[in-house]
């Protein structure tokens, strides 16, 4: 049975639960803080299915990370219970040559709060993203946890870029169109099930920390903290499996 008061308890939020701009920025964070972005199951072999009492079955009580569809796909349910709008958007993921997929492979949250008309774009589903949401509606740069944002486009069309070094680098476009939960079905099939997915090539369990980033890369774990990156190779799979549960609180057993 899915329950918010739960939900909260999952990501550590004690904090008010008035659907205003201040509590969706909180939530947010917690939310970043608490599950990591992860691929587990894919390399396991567990089919991932979009249904409502499955992710909350794998997020919330198996305390499980996840990826856009479930991560964004529950935490949209967890607002709407909190009295939100919230939009699902379909976006497209620049790779590493900055190019843009021309797939809807990412899914996205476009959220209002209620008697306030002002867009928020939220995502708890990206892996490294901005902590706090960013406005839709602002063409200038927006600063969250130190780092620069900004949102661009016209029309239904939108860019979301970061500041990488001096440098705007692009990081997924995305429409204002509304989508259905649906819609993303089968590409989520798609990215759990093709040798071309990034996702069947890597394994990745990655987590927000308050001054960085945790990340396990395949059989590498990565340590960032204020701005310094460290890695160190992981010996076998009983230390995977250890960094795992210490690290993540993650435990595939369950």
């Amino acid at each position: 049975m899915v329950n918010v008061d739960a939900y909260l308890d999952r990501i550590a939020y004690t904090g008010p639960c008035t659907p205003d701009a201040t509590t969706l920025a909180a939530l947010h964070r917690a939310h970043l803080l608490a599950v990591p972005f992860e691929n587990l199951d894919i390399a396991l072999g567990r089919p991932i299915t979009l249904d409502l009492p499955s992710r909350y079955e794998k997020i919330v009580t198996r305390r499980r990370g996840g990826f856009c569809y479930e991560l964004n796909g529950l935490f949209a349910w967890l607002l709407r219970e909190l009295g939100y709008d919230v939009a699902l958007l379909a976006a497209g993921v620049y790779g590493d040559d900055d190019q843009p997929d021309p797939n809807d492979d990412h899914l996205t949250l476009l959220v209002r709060c209620p008697g306030d008309p002002t867009p928020w774009l939220a995502d708890v589903g990206f892996g490294e993203g901005f902590r706090e949401p960013l406005r839709l509606d602002v063409a200038d740069e927006q600063i969250r946890n130190g780092r620069a944002y900004r949102v661009e486009g016209e029309g239904q069309w939108r860019y979301w870029e970061q500041d990488r070094e001096g440098a705007w680098k692009p990081r997924y476009w995305f429409t204002l169109t509304p989508r259905q939960y649906g819609d993303f079905a089968e590409m989520c099939r798609w990215q759990q099930t093709s040798p071309n997915s990034h996702f069947t090539q890597h394994r990745i369990c990655s987590l927000a920390t308050p001054q960085g980033r945790v990340t396990l890369a395949d059989m590498q774990l990565i340590v960032t903290e204020r701005g310094e990156r460290h890695e160190t190779p992981v010996a076998d799979a009983a230390e995977y499996d250890r960094l795992l549960r210490e690290r993540f609180g993650v435990d595939l057993s369950v």
